[in-house]
């Protein structure tokens, strides 16, 4: 399930869309201001922000350059052709004009979210050029699922694999428990919410006995994530 987070002060924009996304099938969060907008993505990754500009505390323009890449659709009145060029230039990724038509809304959420995707794939296929992922002193070599730590080889089943590998694509980001579980119910079928954790737990068991430290990190209330040697603890 893709999470969409709504940035709007105007209450019945919000509850609409709100509404709207959770019909079809999106996890939706939501914030009212551009402060409550940063705070909320301190602990939540969605996949796509939708972003009012007009907003209390900090507007729309000032948390643009704060989102880090997230693919972000701006949804505002403003109509004018330099303000749209001037925020499309500064990191968004589309930009919607009030009143809008909530069947084109959704047609640009999905090629966002498919450019998001194919974006993704793209930087694993270049990470793992000739088929390998490395982070410190693992490598795996995505086409035999072997990995080795060092010089030491570690059996990884089905889903051990595909968890470690999905991890490692994306080596700086916190993957939710629901990102997790869409993408690996594509490589396998035997990973459920209830037996996640116990398939991660045994993995990083495996991770630690072959001397790769706790290299895999809850972030608890979010997923998981990479960790550093060198990061604190």
């Amino acid at each position: 399930m893709k999470t969409i987070a709504v940035i709007d002060d105007d209450i019945h924009i919000n509850d609409m869309l709100t509404e709207l996304l959770t019909q079809e099938g999106y996890r939706v969060l939501r914030a009212w201001s551009g402060t409550e907008a940063l705070l909320l993505l301190r602990t939540e990754t969605p996949d796509l922000l939708l972003l009012d500009l007009m907003l209390p505390g900090l507007n729309g323009e000032e948390v643009l350059p704060r989102l880090n890449g997230l693919p972000t659709i701006v949804i505002s009145a403003k109509a004018a052709v330099e303000d749209k060029v001037g925020l499309l230039l500064g990191g968004a990724a589309d930009y919607v004009t009030k009143p809008f038509d909530t069947q084109e809304l959704l047609a640009r959420i999905q090629v966002q979210l498919r450019n998001a995707r194919q974006s993704q794939a793209a930087r694993a296929e270049e990470a793992g050029s000739a088929g390998c992922l490395r982070f410190e002193t693992l490598r795996l070599d995505t086409d035999s699922r072997l990995l080795t730590v060092g010089e030491q080889t570690v059996h990884l089943t089905r889903t051990e694999f595909a968890i470690l590998k999905f991890l490692m694509e994306n080596p700086s980001q916190v993957l939710t428990k629901s990102q997790l579980l869409e993408r690996l119910c594509e490589e396998t079928p035997d990973c459920v919410e209830s037996s996640l954790k116990v398939h991660i737990s045994n993995l990083r068991r495996k991770l630690r006995a072959a001397g790769a430290g706790d290299c895999i990190e809850a972030v608890w209330g979010i997923g998981f994530k990479l960790r550093s040697k060198t990061a604190k603890a």
